[in-house]
């Protein structure tokens, strides 16, 4: 099946502590079913120092589950549904079903 969602869109979170926010896909881990979200979903870890990184407690984006994500309308930002439709020469195109507008060329 083809993937509704890709690194660089533009997501808008649907539910949990970020809900209403939205960001770019950084990473998308379809075995897991869950996507990293530029400035969504962070979380504190504590990093021990090695040679090349200074240690400390670093603030880093966590996974979120694909079904809490979905793409933002290209045309007002809001979330949407994605559907597909092949053109005419035969490439199969995502396209926003609340208006209607093609997600990526």
């Amino acid at each position: 099946m083809a993937a509704k969602i890709r690194k660089g869109d533009k997501v808008v979170v649907l539910t949990g502590r970020d809900k209403g926010r939205s960001g770019e896909v950084i990473e998308v881990r379809p075995t897991e079913g869950r996507a990293l979200v530029r400035g969504v979903n962070i979380v504190k870890r504590h990093q021990r120092q090695t040679q090349t990184q200074q240690g400390g407690i670093i603030s880093k984006e966590a996974p979120i589950q694909l079904s809490n994500l979905a793409v933002a309308d290209p045309k007002d930002g809001k979330p949407s549904r994605v559907g597909f439709q092949v053109l005419d020469d035969g490439r199969k195109v995502r396209i926003a079903k609340r208006s209607g507008e093609r997600i990526d060329g």
